[in-house]
């Protein structure tokens, strides 16, 4: 087999490649997350689902060369590193692009294409039902989304940065990570629906804050150390407001998204209970909700630069 020719997606201005399937197939369509199970021949590194809105998923795959049959859900996928090229099929139409920080790959729900990669790789993906695209749609007050456009290595740094922010996300603090995983897919939603869509979707800007009664409830909610369900619905639910509605509202009183807000308070009441008592590492995390002492200390340094215990020894 002759060795194909390196092909940079970003220098094609051919339509080809970001053009619709000519043929939508008819049939029974499996889970995403089955499906690339299938094809990729593993199982995921890390896997976060929510049914109310998706599921992301890490993944380290040897080479492909297979088809991908039709999917329940739109599949959007990123490149953490690394260069690898991609060739894909769909009926007639051939697409080849190189896989990259910085570009996205899309996979429109009930499509199937054929698929070689003729090196290991590794990538994160979005499975995203088209509900929550129209759940989006409509708490934005724009029109009904269409099919999303197939992509192949298509540069698109915003919707890339987002995605790969989502492996951060896949463990840890059960209640911190899953809030950041809903605010992410609503905000990819919105992505997509401005630039990947058929006919892409105007998003109206909202204007003011939450009122300070909605403020005080949320904030109460989120500061609780019983088992409030702290989820973006729930939130929303107690302002009367829609998940999009209540994010950006919530931001414009605090500063902050709701999941930054809660991180924050976790980072303060880690630190009191560092600074204040004599319990252990690992039963501030686990008092905190997060999975593990390993987990804990990863976030802690990440916002702080020092791990608990050299934090809680500079203190002392």
């Amino acid at each position: 087999m002759t060795k194909p020719i390196l092909h940079d997606a970003s220098r094609d201005s051919s339509a080809a490649s970001d053009a619709k399937p000519p043929e939508t197939p008819v049939g029974p369509r499996a889970p995403a997350d089955q499906e690339m199970a299938r094809v990729l021949h593993t199982r995921p590194l890390r896997i976060a689902a929510d049914p109310s809105s998706g599921a992301f998923a890490y993944w380290k795959h040897e080479a492909l060369h297979d088809v991908v049959r039709p999917m329940v859900d739109h599949v959007i996928m990123t490149y953490p590193a690394g260069s690898q090229q991609l060739e894909r099929r769909t009926g007639k139409v051939a697409s080849i692009g190189t896989a990259r920080s910085g570009v996205v790959t899309i996979i429109p729900a009930g499509s199937t294409s054929r698929w070689d990669i003729h090196q290991s790789m590794h990538v994160v993906q979005l499975y995203l039902p088209h509900a929550t695209l129209q759940r989006v749609a409509g708490e934005a007050d724009t029109a009904a989304p269409g099919d999303l456009l197939e992509r192949t290595a298509h540069p698109d740094p915003i919707t890339s940065r987002l995605l790969l922010s989502a492996a951060d996300a896949l463990d840890g603090s059960q209640a911190l990570d899953a809030l950041f995983r809903h605010q992410l897919t609503d905000l990819l939603a919105n992505r997509l629906l401005s630039a990947h869509a058929g006919a892409p979707a105007m998003l109206q800007a909202t204007m003011g804050g939450l009122s300070p009664t909605a403020l005080r409830r949320a904030v109460e909610r989120l500061r609780s150390d019983s088992d409030a369900d702290v989820s973006l619905a729930a939130l929303a639910m107690d302002a009367g407001l829609s998940r999009f509605h209540f994010c950006r509202a919530f931001k414009e009183s605090t500063g902050l998204s709701p999941h930054a807000w809660l991180r924050q308070h976790r980072l303060e009441q880690a630190m009191n209970m560092l600074r204040d008592t004599d319990a252990s590492v690992v039963s501030i995390a686990a008092a905190l909700g997060y999975s593990s002492q390993t987990a804990f200390a990863a976030a802690f340094r990440k916002l702080t630069g020092e791990t608990p215990s050299d934090w809680r020894r500079r203190l002392r």
